[in-house]
């Protein structure tokens, strides 16, 4: 019984634990803006994600469907500036700040929806 917990709840504890990942990844950016030489990294969550919940990627049955899986695998990886400053350093401000709210917010809707599924267990658990 408790694996059927387990797997009701899996996904959003996941996506909590990988969205935490991000977070630090993107904070880390942020912190070293005025590195000279720091590369910015990033992780493509989805894939990463499907990866480890054991979803996989869609099923391409024409050759001009679209890959879904990222260059990197979607492992972390090094982001590609689009105006890369003369000291190697990649970040950009703007654009980390940017990642790291929306990061921030799919967060929170993770945390919900988690405690939502919790609070549907718990009622049909009483009875309710």
């Amino acid at each position: 019984m408790t694996d059927a917990f387990r797997d009701h709840l899996s996904l959003f504890a996941s996506a909590l634990t990988l969205r935490e990942q991000r977070g630090g990844m993107l904070a880390s950016n942020i912190a070293n803006a005025a590195t000279p030489g720091f590369k910015a990294r990033d992780m493509d969550f989805e894939t990463v994600l499907n990866a480890e919940t054991g979803g996989g990627a869609l099923a391409t049955s024409n050759g001009r469907h679209f890959a879904t899986s990222g260059p990197n695998g979607g492992h972390a990886g090094y982001r590609v500036p689009v105006n890369p400053s003369l000291d190697g350093n990649t970040v950009e401000l703007a654009v980390e700040q940017m990642e790291f709210a929306e990061n921030s917010l799919r967060y929170q809707t993770s945390l919900t929806l988690l405690n939502r599924r919790i609070s549907g267990l718990s009622q049909a658990i009483k009875g309710e």
